[in-house]
Order: C-alpha cells, then structure tokens, then sequence
C-alpha cells in the first residue's frame, strides 16, 4: 500500500467556501464571529465534503465519518462519482472529527471541525499520492494547512449576522448573560433590548432611549420573546450556552420578525464524558473607583453557579443541567445632597436541565426545563424617589420537548413548548398617588412634583404555548442542488392581569400656587411641568358628559343659553381643593370603580417554504412565510383577525472566483409584525378593572371617559387594520485575506409601513362635522377634522358605516412611516496564532414620522401629531448615526489570556420635550390653521434635533488557567471602564427639566471603573 498524506484545501465548487473550520489544540473550542453567516431554524448543521486526488479528479466510494464528543450522533456517508458527500444533522459543535477512509490510501482524520447550526460548510480534502512530494502538496490549488481557522465566507447565502460560541464570549469581558452578548454583534445599540438597523429604539413614552420591541429571542428554536411587550421574555444560565447566533438583515422565511435582531440559543445536551464546573464571581464597592457623580453609593454582588453533564447510557442518552444564583445589593443615593435614600437587593436564580435520548441513530427525542425567578426589593435609579418605588417579581418555568428524526437527506423535526413569565410590580407606598403640575417658572423639585405612592399594585402573567414541525430536504440533479425547508408552528398567548389601586383612585392636580388656572391655559396652553392625559382633543367628550350633570353644567354656560361651547369650557377656572389628598388643586383623577382579574389572549399560525438553489457559482434563495393572528377578549370573544399575510424573501448570492473566498449578493424581503397582547388588552379588557377619568369641574367630578369593562370597549380593533410591515433591500460583499481574516460590508436600506395606532374618530371621522360646526356647537378650530380637510378619515377607512361604540379603535395610521439606511463594514481576524478579534463600523441615517410600534400613543388622539401634519417628520430620536466597535484577545503559551473591547458611539438622537400624560412630545405653537384644521402643531426643527454625548467604554480581561490532576482551574480579573472615563450617556431632555435636573444637563455616565474577581474550576 502507498502511503499518502491528506492536506485540507478550500476548492473550487459552488459549495459554501471559507467555512470557519478551525484545527486547534485538542482542548480548544473554536471562535466563530463573522458578520455575513448563514442561519436556519433547524438547530442543526450540515457537512459538504468534497474529496479528490492529487491528479484533480473527484474520489468516489471514500468513506467519510464526523464524530463529537459533544453529540450523540455520528454521521458516515460515502462519496459519489463527484468525489462528494453530504452528512446532514450533526450538532452544533466546535470539535468534531472527520475521518476519510479511501481504498489505497491511509485513512486519515482531521481535528476540531466545527459545524454551526443551519449552514452547509464546506470541507475539501487532498489525497496525495505517493508519486509527489509532501512538500508539493500545499502549492495545490488554495491549500490551508491543518491547524490554521478559515475566514468564514458562506457564498451561498445572504444573510447578515454573527454566530458566538461560549468559548469566544468567556475570552472577552462581557456581562455574564445572553443580552449582554449582543453588543459584541457590529451595530447593535447600547441597551438590554438593544435595537439594531432599523429597530425603534425610542418611546415616546418616558422618552425613553435604549430598549427595542423589534427584536425576536429564540431557544433550542423557539420563540420566548415577551408577546406583550416584544422584548425579551426568558432568563438563564450563560453557561449553557452551546451556541449563541444573531441575525440582523437578510433574514430567510423561517423566522418570523426581522426590523430588529434575531437571537437564537442553542443549549448543551452533555457527553459521553462526565463534566461540570463550579465558579464565583464577585464585586463590591472596594474594586470600584470613587464615582464623580454621585449617582451610587457602596455595593456588593456575587454570582455563583454550576454545571454538570454526562452519560446516562454512553452514545445513547445524556443529561445536562446547571443552577446559578445572582445577588446584588446597592445603596441608592440622593442626587442633592449625597445621602442614602434605600437600599435595594436583586436576587435572581436560574436552573435547567436537559436529557438527550438517541433513540436510535436516526431518532433522538429530547426534554428541557428551566426557571428564571428574579425579584427585586426597589428600583437602583436614583431618579426614583422612595415614595414612588415598586418591588418587582418575574419569571417562570419553562418547558420543552423535542423529536428529530433523519431518513437520508430528509430531516424532520417536531416540538412542544410551554414559556411562563411573570412581571409583577408591588407599590412600596400605599399613599394615594398625585403628580403636580407647576409652572416650568416655578422650579418644582422632583419630590414637590412626585406625592403619594407610584399608584399601582400589578401582578401580569405572559405564557405561551407552542407546537412545531419542521423539515428539510436536499436535493441534488443535473442542475444544480436544492435546500428545501419548510415549517409550520401554532402559538397561544396568553395575557392575564390582577391589579388594584391604593385608595382606588389617582390624581394630577395643580400646585395650590397656581390655583385660578383655566382649562386653556392649564390643559391646553403649554409652560408647566406636565399635563394630564386630558386637553383639548377631549372637549368634545367633556361638553358631552356635562349633560350629565346639570350642576356643574351650569356653572360652565356662563350666558346661561343651556349650551356649553368649546369657549366657555376653556374659560373654566381650576380652584376646588375639596378632598384633595393633599390639599392642592383638583384638576384630573382615574378613579377605579372596578378591580379584577382578567385574562385575553391570542393565537397564531405560521407556514414557511424555502429554497435555497445552487448552480455553478450561483445561489439563488427564495421563500414565502405566512402568518395569522386572531385575538380574543376576556369574555372569550373574537375581537380580530389578521388573516394570512404573505412575506416573500428573495436572495441572490455570486461567488466571485468560484473558490468560495468572496461573494456579492443582494437580498429583498418583507417582514411583518405581528400585533402584541398589548393591544389584545386594550380592545379585549371586557371584564376585570373599571377606570373613571375625571375633570373637577368647580367642585364637581365629571366623569368624561369609561376606560374598561363591556358597556363602551375602551378600544376596537377596526376591521381594516393592517399587519404592520418592514420591507428591506440589502447589498454586500464579503471575501478573506489569507486563512483567517474576514471583510465584510453591508448597505441596507428598509421601510416601515402600515404602522399601527388607536384613533378617537370624534376628531377624525365624524362626518357631521364641519369646518365652522361641530357636535354641542363648540367651534371645532382646535383638532376637529371634517369633510373636505387632508386630515378628514372616513369611517369606511376603518370598515364602519357609522361611528362605533367604543372610546378609540385601532387601526393603521395614514401616512406613518420609518426609512432607514445604513452602512456596515466589519474586519474580522478569527482566532489562530493565539489570537482574535474584529474592528467594525456602522453608519445609521433613520427618519421618519412615527415612533408607534404596536403600541396605543397619541397620534390617532390628537391631530397636532398626525404623521401628516407639519414639523411632524425627521430625524428618527433613539437613532445613533454612528458606531464603532473593536475587540481581540491573545493567549500567551503560559496560560494568561488577556482581551479587552472597545466601543464607541456618536450619541443618540433626541426631541428636546414637553410632557404631556407620560409622554415627551417637542413645543408647540399658538394654534394656527392647517389643511383647514386649527391646533397647535409643533414647533418646527424640534423632532430629532439633539444629540446625547458622545462616549465610549473600554473594557479587559485577564484570564489564566491553571492545570490540575483532575480538570483546572481559571481566575479571572474583568476590569470595565479601564481609563475610568465617567462620561455622559445621557442628558436631560424635558424642556421643563425633570425636577432633579434642568434640560441639557447630563444625568447618566458611564458607571466608574470596577473590577471584577472570579474562579471557576472546570473538568
């Protein structure tokens, strides 16, 4: 027999080339961050190998055979007269082997594999003959020697993103969580939800910058994001984490969403060999730097966990499990004098465990579990005063089961899953809540504005049950290769609230000091603190409810004709303190007349088919996803039905010189999003809590508006609603240099439409109004539409033929839109040599006129922020224009690994606010006419005119680890904000100033310099 040597190349074929297929030492893992990976919902990864002859010409009938320890499965094909084989469901793992068996050769294997969920990499491997050199070996076509990572560029598909293995995430200082690990990803923003591309990244709302609702969070392939408020809906265990991919564009049919990141986690399912680890990991205020702001006192922290997987029956069945407790206790500081106001501790605990049955070596069944109990004594904000602090409850458990079964080239999957999640916030005061308001003039401190408690008592439950099925099939004829994947699931959610209001009521009065104020200047004009949720978008409802009530009637129909016009209520003085709780001017309370609980609920199918077709050099992708939602009231009853929606997702994928190095493709698709079981509440809260709100009308409380209950719907969904939806184009181009660095660049450009909204019809759609008259003779000039006006909605917009009965109903909001594009370029150098990292800019230009994303604002209720109406549309607030990250690590020979990540941003984009009912909207001027329609509109150049600070965080880790008998041990030392940069992250955006502080000035800074100590022995 001949003896023969087998060198790794990459060849020339339309597979997927530059796989990253690292050979390392025998106990490595392998880093795997590239931003152009391809991603499928199968949580498992296919092999393409090729094998050939030193001559050129294809192997046929060589054995192949991948094996990991880290899976039950072991996969053996044999290659056909193309020299080629395709071994399909295989774990994702960083250590297989791939062993080659060829009749006159020797059999040789290859180390440390790696196969990533969803992709097809592509391996090729060299028979050398005995009649060449070994030497002249590696001068055949693009040989990489064994031992040396491949830059990974998949010339097969068009999809954008980055796949993290738990190896690449421990090398680098990073929070210990699954969120955390985001921010490694190029563009992802600053915050726990973080917003990517073209996800809204602001709310109205608090004016709050930083959480996205956009992003979808996947497990062991299913959905756990919160279906109310779309952000995440699970916590656990790092640890566990066997894989961890992120999508940001270029999404294939498979997943639902898409204008935000895709996070998917993959967990650990043991081995033929008993391992674990134990570690610790600690903080208090004696490894931190003194703070420059005075924003945080002493602290303490710890996190300790455990992990532990092995054979129950070797190649057959497995387990896996872990348990991790976190604690931190923080003193919370007065911002004015420095004192302690609490002292607030967080506790959370996570546990899971997994068994793994291979059945046979086509069968596997599989069940998970996992908790993530969390709770929290009080808010570590010092922006919150003690009065108005809430403990919080959340989490829940979780559960899964999962069969997969293989016949050849066709892999089957089928799942359920249950996700229970609790957010619960519990009042720390049971003061009647009352939030002043004062004259901007005034100065009012955030304690004079802030009396009572915070208001509520919430417990809300968000479960979901699911149930799956997937397939995928490759097909392989004359012309070309075909990857069909196909899917469908069936979801229910379920919201369900308990709620209750100490001293069943809350106000907003006006400071004493300002008693003689009117209802146009109070409720309508601008220059105070905050305004309630009532104004003159609401004449209407209150001329109307003072029909009701002859005495307060009459004392507002100052000519005494028995009509009261818009005029005269805005001549209505404010000076009643009767039984104000604390003795300030009534003004406006929601009184609750009702408590209870209550459940809604919404279900929802999805279908997908796929294909992904090969042919030379060429790669095109097509698919069709379609989704249906229906959602149901409290009492059971259908309140919606968002039929099939079709979402086509089309790519086209070149491979440049035909060897897999680089590529240029193109993608178009659309993704919808689905309406939340925010908005399943408010339409279907036809039993539980009733709220009254009121207007103290000269000592007397009008009740104006019902929200709650089954006599008036607090809102409709109307029958003409649409799905909202994100359409997206994307170009790019991907190559490598050498063996192990990548280039990728990225332009994309997305448009959101059909954007979802509640309206108050009175003002848009009551066709006996007119330009002069409107209902009770009120002139109509502030923010009535009529026939004939731009503004004007006809009720048959929303399906009606006449006006409903309900307070708003949601429906589509005419001219709402979001456009985005941007501009990402990545650098990746993957981990050989003992080293990686990767460099990454991202340009973000974001416009648009609506910041609403499934949630009821008020653009529907007031007619001065109509999408349509002037000063409206800009720059997009919460868009940070640009960033740029870099990270790297090296190990040095003796053990000490050291890495540090730096990232850096342009500032976040912000609307310089006023607040009116919780939200921040820019000034507005006098009222003036517009498409015929008189209202104060906003002020011009307001809308995303400022900036944040710029700033940026550097952050390192020094690791070593130390070999023992049995197993080892690592000590780490996490450094954040090395330089200890205390810079600004954030500024005060109220015109009015918060009452802590005034607009513009900074409130929130990069946290000071901290260490971080830890332990963790391994084997």
């Amino acid at each position: 027999m001949k003896n023969h040597a087998i060198k790794q190349r990459l060849l020339h074929s339309t597979m997927i080339g530059g796989a990253a297929l690292m050979a390392l030492t025998a106990v490595s893992t392998v880093t795997l961050l590239t931003p152009t990976a391809a991603f499928a919902q199968s949580q498992t990864g296919t092999l393409r190998i090729d094998v050939t002859g030193d001559d050129g010409q294809p192997l046929s009938g060589a054995t192949v055979t991948v094996s990991s320890p880290d899976s039950l499965v072991t996969r053996t094909g044999v290659t056909d007269a193309e020299g080629r084989v395709r071994l399909a469901g295989l774990d994702p793992a960083t250590n297989y082997t791939v062993s080659v068996v060829a009749a006159g050769y020797d059999e040789y294997t290859a180390s440390n594999v790696a196969v990533v969920s969803g992709r097809d990499l592509s391996l090729g491997y060299v028979l050398i003959s005995g009649a060449r050199a070994a030497d002249d070996a590696t001068n055949i076509g693009d040989v990489i020697v064994t031992g040396r990572s491949l830059a990974a560029v998949d010339v097969t598909s068009a999809t954008v993103g980055t796949t993290l293995t738990l190896d690449t995430v421990e090398s680098l200082p990073t929070g210990r969580s699954y969120q955390s690990y985001l921010q490694l990803v190029p563009g992802t923003k600053p915050g726990a939800n973080p917003s990517s591309r073209s996800g809204v990244n602001y709310s109205d709302i608090g004016g709050s910058i930083g959480s996205s609702s956009d992003n979808v969070y996947y497990l062991d392939g299913v959905d756990v994001t919160d279906p109310t408020t779309g952000t995440f809906g699970a916590n656990f265990n790092s640890e566990i984490i066997q894989e961890q991919s992120v999508i940001v564009g270029g999404v294939p049919a498979e997943y639902a969403g898409g204008s935000g990141l895709i996070s998917r986690v993959i967990t650990k399912s043991g081995g033929n060999e008993w391992h674990g680890s134990l570690n610790y990991y600690l903080q208090n205020d004696e490894l931190v730097a003194e703070d420059e702001h005075t924003t945080s006192g002493g602290f303490s922290t710890y996190d300790t966990a455990f992990t532990l997987g092995g054979p129950i029956l070797r190649d057959r069945l497995w387990i896996f499990g872990s348990y991790q407790k976190k604690f931190r206790e923080d003193e919370v500081l007065d911002i004015t004098n420095g004192d302690i106001l609490r002292t607030v501790e967080q506790e959370s605990e996570y546990a899971f465990a997994k068994a793994t049955w291979q059945v046979t070596n086509d069968d596997r069944l599989s069940a998970s579990w996992f908790s993530d109990p969390f709770e929290t004594t009080g808010s570590a904000s010092a922006g919150v005063l003690n009065n108005r602090d809430t403990r919080r409850v959340q989490g829940g458990d979780n559960y899964k089961i999962d069969y997969s079964r293989t016949w050849g080239d066709l892999l089957v999957n089928a799942y359920w899953f249950r996700h229970e999640g609790e957010v619960s916030n519990f009042a720390a005061s049971s003061d009647i809540r009352d939030t002043l308001v004062f004259p901007t003039a005034a100065n009012a401190t955030l304690a004079q504005r802030s009396l009572g408690g915070s208001g509520s008592n919430i417990e809300t439950f968000r479960n979901r049950d699911e149930f799956g099925a997937n397939f995928e099939y490759f097909l392989d004829t004359s012309f070309g290769t075909h990857t069909i994947k196909a899917g469908y699931n069936r979801t229910e959610n379920v919201y369900a609230e308990d709620s209750t209001v100490p001293g069943d009521v809350t106000y907003n009065s006006l400071a004493i000091g300002s008693a003689g104020g009117t209802f146009q200047s109070v409720l309508v004009d601008g220059g105070w603190t905050a305004r309630p949720s009532v104004g003159a978008p609401d004449a209407a409802r209150i001329i109307q409810a003072l029909e009701g009530n002859a005495t307060a009637k009459a004392s507002v129909d100052t000519d005494n004709d028995g009509v009261v016009t818009e005029d005269e209520l805005n001549a209505l003085v404010f000076s009643d303190t009767t039984g104000n709780p604390y003795g300030n001017v009534n003004l406006y309370r929601a009184l609750r007349t009702v408590s209870g609980a209550y459940e809604v609920r919404s279900e929802g199918q999805s279908l997908y088919l796929q294909d992904t077709w090969t042919l030379g050099q060429l790669t095109v992708g097509a698919g069709l996803r379609a989704e249906k939602w229906e959602h149901f009231a409290s009492d059971g009853s259908q309140v919606a039905t968002f039929d099939w929606e079709i979402a086509p997702r089309l790519s086209v994928v070149y491979d440049l010189t035909g060897d897999g190095r680089s590529k240029v493709f193109g993608f178009i698709g659309r993704y919808y999003d689905p309406v939340r079981n925010n908005m399943s509440d408010f339409a279907g809260a036809l039993t539980g809590p009733v709220t009254e709100e009121q207007l103290n009308v000269n000592g007397e409380w009008v009740t104006f508006r019902v929200r709650g209950g089954a006599s008036t719907p607090d809102a409709l969904f109307a029958p003409t609603t649409e799905t909202p939806y994100t359409d997206e184009y994307m170009l790019g181009y991907s190559t490598t240099f050498g063996s192990d660095i990548g280039l990728s660049a990225s332009v994309t450009r997305r448009q959101t439409r059909s954007i979802l909204e509640d309206f108050d019809l009175a003002l848009y759609s009551d066709p006996n109004n007119t330009e002069t008259n409107h209902p009770n003779n009120h002139d109509g000039e502030h923010g009535y539409a009529f026939p004939g006006s731009p503004f004007f909605i006809p009720l048959s917009y929303f399906g009606y033929d006449a006006m409903p009965n309900s307070n708003y109903v949601i429906g589509t909001l005419p001219g709402g839109e979001r456009n985005y594009t941007g501009f990402e370029v990545s650098l990746t150098k993957f981990r050989t040599d003992n080293w990686f990292g990767q460099v990454s800019y991202t340009h973000n230009a974001a416009e648009g006129n609506s910041n609403s994303d499934s949630n009821a604002d008020y653009q529907g209720d007031w007619i001065a922020l109509d999408p349509r109406a002037p000063n409206v549309y800009g720059d997009q607030p919460g868009n940070i224009k640009h960033q740029f990250k870099a990270y790297g690590a090296y190990e040095f020979d003796f053990g000490l690994e050291v890495s540090g990540v730096f990232n850096w941003n342009s500032g976040a984009l912000y609307t310089p606010a006023q607040l009116i009912g919780g939200r921040y909207f820019a000034p507005m001027d006098a009222p003036y006419e517009y498409w015929g329609v008189t209202d104060s509109y906003l002020s011009e150049g307001f809308v995303g005119s400022e900036t944040t600070p710029s700033y940026y965080t550097f952050d390192m880790r020094f690791a070593y680890d130390y070999d023992l008998p049995i197993g080892g041990v690592e000590f780490f030392l996490d450094v954040f904000n090395v330089l200890n940069n205390q810079a600004a992250t954030d500024e005060q955006k109220l015109l009015a100033g918060s009452g802590q502080y005034a607009y513009g000035e900074a409130n929130s800074w990069v946290a000071p310099r901290r260490a971080y100590l830890g332990v963790r022995y391994s084997f």
